[in-house]
């Protein structure tokens, strides 16, 4: 696996330029368009031209290292281009003191991130190649260092040089975020939900925010020059892509975020703000009329068990999931004969984003006031399973939640029962034991309470709001629903239905197939392919129309699987 050589590499205190020439022989690369369009290389320069009098979308990779949003994007790009779009594409220079692209573990030594960022390693394979790839396709490229002012970069030192350290992450610039999305690019890079521990965490920090501020002027001039109808750009937070959308906001550019979904071969996108955004808030009425058919239920749960064992979806935390109720409880030593309460928690550095639903400041703040309750309720059991992403992610935690609860708790109560990252437990064969879950992000809540399992939310979960579970809008909410546990019965049938159609909605309509790409064994997990152009034109495939009506049109992004029902065939034969 790539991270286990990665590790391995890191262990040997490689510098960064060759640890990232290691890592680079073991991934794949951007998309060959001149293969891709040689059978229709006329028809391909005929459109192009033709789309440069039409309406004007941007295409904000930002970040060319980024080999998904690259693939990705691009195949958006010629995609709208044959739907009469004029394309542009804007690209960071080597000009950004610190971006997403950024990681600690490239930085073995943190003085050389602190002094340099990423201008001496990561650089120089970000922009060029991108460039260049984009360029092939006939498309305007933009540049960061042609977009900012002398004066603006005086500016830029001038604000993340003197702004106190501690009101950086509520610092605002025109009435945009600049400082959360700071915050939160700086707090990824450590992959921590807090820089107190870090110490050149401020430096790394004033890194970002300059990055942050810079962003905003080369988005504002670029907006200026060009009147772009919508802009395009993958996540919606961090640095850049987060600044570039609070500036279009601010200019009244249509915002669309993207990011991949669960399951193979999909994606997720969004008008105006992040998922993390949208999907909380979206109005009920988007699936709660469907019609709802045996078919669709038994297309929905087929799914959910697949999840069990990841099947069907991009990332796979375990392939062999010990589902043995005996082997669970000898593992972690619980007696499921006693109630027991599930608890599910989320990796806590990512997307450390404002929620004003959230019933606690932060999810440690959760988690601990949580065990605190339960120590006081001896007649409970409470199951805690820590999320498998903290150790198997993309970006491993380096704040695990073990540790946290260690250094709060000298002896953790005897009621209270922890399921480590690394362990093979089934997430899903130890909650259906529990009377409830609670839960504080997790899409989790969106499987559980198709299954039954009544679900408590007290952060920023998908299922809020939905009508299943119950959402805690504060601490003394939160608390008196868990004096009401154990609840002994499980969801009456109107609630399963209505939980099923919602995460049929949430897997099958906002997770929309895109059938030219094709999944791949190394990272990044996928890859474009098709015959013939014309697979990407209008009526090629239903994903992309969705996508691109999308984006030109401003309609939903909702794939209508009810009547397309042909991807669940497609996924069987996988």
């Amino acid at each position: 696996m790539v991270k286990d050589a990665l590790k391995d590499i890191l262990k040997k205190s490689l510098t960064v330029k060759r640890l990232f020439r290691r890592y680079r022989s073991k991934v794949g690369g951007y998309p060959e368009w001149g293969k891709l369009l040689a059978k229709d290389r006329l028809f391909w320069d005929k459109s192009i031209a033709k789309a440069k009098e039409g309406p004007k979308t941007l295409i904000a990779t930002n970040v060319g290292l980024l080999l998904p949003c690259v693939i990705v994007e691009s195949l958006l790009g010629v995609a709208l281009t044959l739907r009469g779009r004029d394309i542009h594409i804007l690209l960071c220079d080597e000009f950004l003191p610190a971006c997403l692209a950024c990681e600690v573990a490239w930085y073995p030594k943190q003085e050389k991130f602190v002094e340099y960022g990423p201008s001496k390693d990561l650089c120089k394979d970000c922009f060029k190649p991108a460039e260049k790839m984009y360029s092939s396709l006939g498309f305007k490229v933009h540049r960061y260092g042609e977009l900012v002012t002398d004066e603006e970069q005086k500016t830029a030192d001038k604000i993340s040089s003197e702004i106190p350290a501690a009101e950086i992450g509520g610092y605002k610039f025109n009435g945009m975020a600049v400082g959360e999305h700071a915050l939160a690019g700086a707090l990824r890079f450590y992959a921590k939900a807090s820089l107190e521990s870090e110490p050149r965490g401020e430096e790394a920090l004033r890194r970002y925010f300059k990055a942050s501020v810079l962003t905003v002027f080369a988005t504002q001039r670029l907006l200026k020059k060009h009147s772009f109808e919508s802009a395009v750009f993958n996540h919606g937070i961090y640095v850049p892509q987060g600044l570039i959308g609070e500036v279009c906001r601010k200019e009244g550019v249509r915002v669309v975020t993207w990011n991949p979904a669960y399951r193979k071969k999909c994606f997720i996108f969004s008008h105006s703000d992040t998922y993390h955004h949208t999907l909380m808030t979206e109005p009920t009425g988007k699936w709660e009329n469907m019609t709802w058919t045996p078919e669709m239920e038994a297309d929905i749960m087929r799914y959910l068990e697949s999840r069990w064992y990841g099947k069907e979806d991009w990332i796979l935390f375990h392939d062999r999931p010990s589902v043995k109720m005996d082997d669970i409880a000898k593992e972690i030593g619980a007696d499921f004969s006693k109630p027991c309460i599930g608890m599910l928690t989320n990796v806590m550095w990512d997307a450390q984003l404002h929620y004003p639903a959230n019933a606690f400041p932060d999810m440690l703040e959760w988690v601990l006031q949580t065990i605190r309750y339960f120590a006081k309720r001896p007649e409970l059991n409470l199951i805690i399973r820590v999320h498998p992403a903290e150790v198997r992610g993309v970006q491993p935690s380096r704040q695990p939640i073990m540790d946290e609860i260690k250094k709060a708790f000298s002896r953790i109560p005897a009621n209270i029962f922890i399921i480590p990252p690394e362990s093979r437990i089934g997430t899903y064969a130890a909650m259906l034991r529990c009377d409830s879950a609670i839960i504080y992000g997790t899409k989790t809540g969106v499987e559980l309470t198709s299954i039954g399992i009544p679900v408590i939310v007290a952060g920023e979960a998908w299922i809020r709001n939905k009508g299943v579970t119950m959402d805690a809008a504060s601490a003394a909410e939160y608390f008196k629903m868990l004096d009401t546990l154990p609840l002994r019965e499980k969801l009456d049938d109107a609630t399963r239905k209505r939980a099923r159609m919602y995460a049929y909605h949430f897997f099958f309509r906002r997770m929309i197939p895109v059938e030219v790409i094709e999944p791949v064994s190394i990272h990044p997990s996928f890859k474009v392919s098709f015959s013939r152009l014309s697979e990407l034109d209008r009526g090629g495939d239903a994903g992309i129309d969705v996508i691109c009506d999308g984006i030109i049109k401003g309609e939903d992004f909702i794939y209508p699987a009810e009547r397309l029902r042909n991807y669940g065939q497609e996924e069987r034969k996988q």
